[in-house]
């Protein structure tokens, strides 16, 4: 074979130089107007967490140190702080924050308590707790328990508005369709806490959470905070 007509053959069989550089070219990604939104929502979500969570814990500092010194009071031995595990999204735990409302054996006294259990599926309520102390009533009542949580929402395993933050033992008892409310990071407040939080039985808290997951914007997220406030003003549901 000569090697005019091998270079003929060889150039036949290699694609010229122009097909590679068209191959490198970055090719554009398409991206949907669905994805855009979504995009944009939680961009626009953490940025009011952010402000929201970091503005209330300046203002309410004096608010912290009264509360702080009330528990103190009441149990000079105890912390003011509890600490919880909890899971986020995509079931990652994460230490939530509360004012510590109950006595500081809490979590092993709730064993012997779980047969007086007053609510239904993964969850565990007792409007007449006997570990909640005489302030954490008062806390609970008004929800002052929970403010805490703005820590964690500034650090972003909270956010203001979303599911409720499951404990891992509730989890560990779900279904593959209760887990589908651990799809977006828990929040403070959510539907289920305005729809009537301890009253408002497990099952109907996921239908609740997963309405939300569909329907969830920043204007869907502001109606939640505002009508929260509203509860919390005439509260009979909180203990």
């Amino acid at each position: 074979m000569g090697l005019r007509q091998l270079r003929e053959e060889f150039e036949y069989v290699v694609p010229p130089k122009w097909h590679y550089e068209r191959a490198l070219r970055p090719r554009p990604v398409l991206v949907s107007r669905e994805e855009n939104k979504r995009d944009g929502y939680r961009l626009a979500k953490r940025s009011l967490d952010i402000a929201l969570s970091l503005g209330a814990l300046v203002f309410l500092l004096p608010v912290f140190a009264a509360i702080a010194a009330l528990i103190k009071l009441e149990d000079p031995r105890g912390a003011v702080f509890f600490k919880q595990k909890r899971v986020g999204k995509d079931e990652s735990l994460f230490p939530m924050y509360k004012f510590r409302s109950m006595v500081s054996n809490a979590e092993e006294l709730k064993k012997q308590l779980l047969a007086q259990n007053e609510t239904t599926g993964a969850m565990f309520k007792m409007k007449n707790d006997p570990r909640v102390t005489r302030i954490g009533r008062i806390l609970r009542k008004t929800s002052l328990d929970e403010l805490p949580q703005l820590w964690n929402v500034l650090k972003g395993d909270m956010s203001l508005v979303g599911p409720r933050p499951a404990l891992p033992d509730e989890v560990s008892e779900y279904s593959a369709y209760d887990k589908k409310r651990l799809a977006v990071t828990p929040g403070c407040t959510g539907l289920w806490q305005v729809s009537g939080r301890s009253n408002v039985g497990f099952k109907e808290m996921v239908e609740l959470d997963l309405t939300y997951i569909r329907n969830r914007s920043v204007a869907y997220d502001m109606k939640i905070m505002a009508k929260t406030v509203v509860v919390l003003l005439g509260s009979k549901d909180a203990y």
